[in-house]
């Protein structure tokens, strides 16, 4: 019994070293990333993904189009993101979405809508709208999760494989 706990201790242990070790490298890497990144694009943010990464948020913001990326600290910065969101302005009014790429189930998703509904609410825009598209049908499921997650309006039509998203801000 007694051997059992101290193998447990000796085990949190090394577990807690391998986390520490894992949070400075992150650290290290973010401030080569940071600098690397601001060459090129505005930094709007330092963040963390739900299994705490570390990400460094960026943007390039046109007069009406937007481009939110992401970079883990996990990996050094090499001129590429890891996900985006590209988004465009309708009107004074209503923000579109035009696309989500990069890896998946890793929590860049939220980070980057996270961020784009909090540049909605500092441009007062009042609406984010999107489109779920034929080519969308085949993770449409994780699609509506994924929106209705934050908080936005989802209306599906199966029979046509298409919908809508709209999100209307506070």
């Amino acid at each position: 019994m007694y051997q059992s706990a101290f193998l447990q201790e000796e085990k949190n242990k090394e577990e807690l070293q391998q986390e520490l070790d894992s949070i400075e490298t992150q650290l290290f890497r973010m401030q080569s990333n940071i600098k690397e990144i601001a060459k090129k694009s505005e930094v709007i943010s330092i963040d963390q993904t739900p299994d705490e990464e570390w990400v460094v948020v960026y943007a390039d913001k046109g007069k009406n189009a937007w481009q939110i990326m992401l970079h883990s600290c996990m990996r050094t910065y090499r001129g590429t993101w890891d996900s985006a969101l590209q988004a465009e302005m309708k009107d004074d009014s209503t923000i579109h979405i035009a696309a989500i790429k990069g890896e998946e189930n890793k929590g860049y998703g939220s980070v980057l809508m996270k961020h784009l509904k909090e540049i909605a609410q500092e441009e007062n825009v009042q609406y984010i709208t999107g489109d779920l598209v034929k080519r969308d049908y085949g993770h449409v499921d994780r699609l509506q999760h994924f929106y209705q997650k934050h908080d936005f309006d989802v209306t599906i039509d199966h029979d046509e494989k298409c919908g809508e998203i709209i999100w209307k801000g506070d």
